[in-house]
């Protein structure tokens, strides 16, 4: 079972959680300097990491960087093989 303990201090807790579901550019970058300044943003991108989440700012970054995350941990593994 994944801990997930860190949640309970995570700044988001705060913060409406549209505001890191954003539709543009802008509410992305928004997004990332609010959990810029969180103290639990690397638990959170792990999370959203294990558990494939795909929409949303997850622990400072976008879906975009969370899939090139996921494809550069993967060619990391099967070059590890």
């Amino acid at each position: 079972m994944l801990n997930t303990l860190w949640m309970q201090r995570a700044r988001c807790q705060e913060i409406p959680p549209n505001t890191f579901f954003p539709s543009d550019g802008l509410g992305v970058e928004v997004a990332k300097a609010i959990c810029a300044e969180c103290t639990v943003a690397d638990h959170c991108l792990e999370y959203a990491l294990v558990q494939r989440i795909d929409h949303g700012v997850w622990g400072g970054c976008s879906e975009r960087q969370r899939r090139r995350i996921r494809r550069e941990r993967r060619r990391l593994e099967v070059e590890a093989a």
